[in-house]
């Protein structure tokens, strides 16, 4: 190839790379844009009942944004599962349910691994010098840049109910948010003009309070499993809102309005 030649191809990379960047966006804009049929529809309200709460006007967005979901990620079934619609459009779903009003999104998750049951796996823990293994067994997981990884039994348990402060998969979309920052830490990309000081000391708060509670051994509205860390806390916590939000901002009213402030709803006034 003459150099000419060489040069010419060299010139049009960027144009293609732009090309294609707005073939993307296009696609995106009209995914966000589109609805679901009624047959998905149906699906949804039987599957996850908590979305028959959501005001008319954030609707449209909810369907949007499941549809681009669908579009970018790949669900695989593992051990033996067969992945079906009504997986799909249950877990789709939940995560979305999670940034309806939300400008975040789960840019660099492309794969959502399906376990037919309790995922049991092993992992090694550092003691000093000594390395141990130990058997877990887990509803779900999610790694920083993807992929996450559920187990359908939970998943399904936990959408069929919205008022049990329990769901893996809110959980785990919550631990996706969290790490959009690259760190999986409790403190997620906040809205513009949130104030980091604000959010701050509400977690923090309201974790020294849980963990209080837990070590007494009194019953708490958020799961215990919050009490692990700062990160299950924000997923346990954000699974509160979205199902006992009315109790969640009575008993900690400034945590509830930091996760108004960053996911832009208000879940208590959905009731």
């Amino acid at each position: 190839m003459s150099p000419w030649l060489i040069l010419l191809a060299i010139a049009l990379i960027p144009a293609g790379l732009v090309y294609r960047h707005f073939v993307k966006q296009r696609r995106r804009k009209a995914l966000l844009a589109s609805s679901l049929s009624p047959g998905q529809r149906e699906i949804i309200a039987r599957l996850v009942p908590i979305t028959r709460r959501l005001p008319a006007s954030l609707r449209p967005s909810l369907e949007g944004k499941i549809n681009l979901f669908l579009d970018q990620i790949t669900f695989r079934g593992k051990g033996g599962i067969a992945v079906t619609d009504e997986m799909r459009l249950s877990i789709a779903a939940q995560a979305c349910l999670l940034i309806v009003n939300s400008p975040a999104w789960y840019d660099t998750l492309r794969n959502v691994l399906i376990y037919p049951t309790v995922i049991r796996t092993r992992r090694d823990t550092h003691d000093g010098h000594l390395v141990r293994e130990h058997d877990l067994h887990m509803a779900g997981e999610s790694w920083v840049r993807g992929p996450v990884v559920l187990s359908w039994d939970h998943a399904l348990e936990g959408g069929l109910d919205d008022s049990d402060g329990y769901n893996v998969v809110i959980h785990e979309f919550a631990h996706q948010l969290d790490s959009l920052t690259g760190h999986t830490n409790g403190i997620p990309v906040l809205r513009e003009g949130q104030d980091y000081a604000g959010w701050e000391k509400a977690m923090l708060d309201a974790f020294h309070r849980h963990v209080d509670r837990v070590e007494a051994g009194y019953e708490t509205l958020i799961d215990p499993y919050g009490a692990t860390n700062h990160q299950e806390f924000l997923a346990e916590a954000i699974v509160t809102f979205f199902e006992r939000p009315v109790a969640l901002q009575r008993e900690e009213p400034e945590l509830y309005a930091e996760f108004s402030e960053l996911l832009a709803i208000d879940p208590a006034q959905w009731h």
